[in-house]
């Protein structure tokens, strides 16, 4: 189990309603309460999406399906959920330390 280990899954998350006009942020913001509220969590919004950091898969793939029914249930008739998973068992780390790997030792 990845909680004694230390192990995490991070996952980006994209939520997006369709055909609600231009101004999306009314929906967008329905499964963003949603995502803040949910229990062991870590997260970091992002202007294209979230990013979202568990101990399992289950809890991503929970919240992922809690976000996208928030929008249906917000009166949006199409939804596209788009979900990228980083499960990776070698090495402990945080979503910061993925940054951080890129980031590091960048000349100008």
């Amino acid at each position: 189990m990845t909680e004694k280990t230390g192990y995490k899954v991070i996952a980006e998350l994209v939520v997006a309603p369709h055909g609600v006009g231009t101004s999306l942020s009314k929906y967008v913001k329905e499964a963003v309460k949603i995502i803040d509220n949910y229990p062991g969590i870590r997260v970091w919004h992002h202007p294209m999406g979230t990013v979202i950091e568990a101990d399992t898969i289950d809890i991503i793939l929970d919240v992922t399906k809690k976000a996208h029914m928030a929008l249906i249930n917000a009166g949006c008739k199409r939804v596209i959920t788009t979900l990228k998973i980083d499960d990776r068992r070698d090495k402990i780390r945080r979503m910061e330390d993925k940054v951080k790997a890129v980031t590091d030792n960048i000349k100008n």
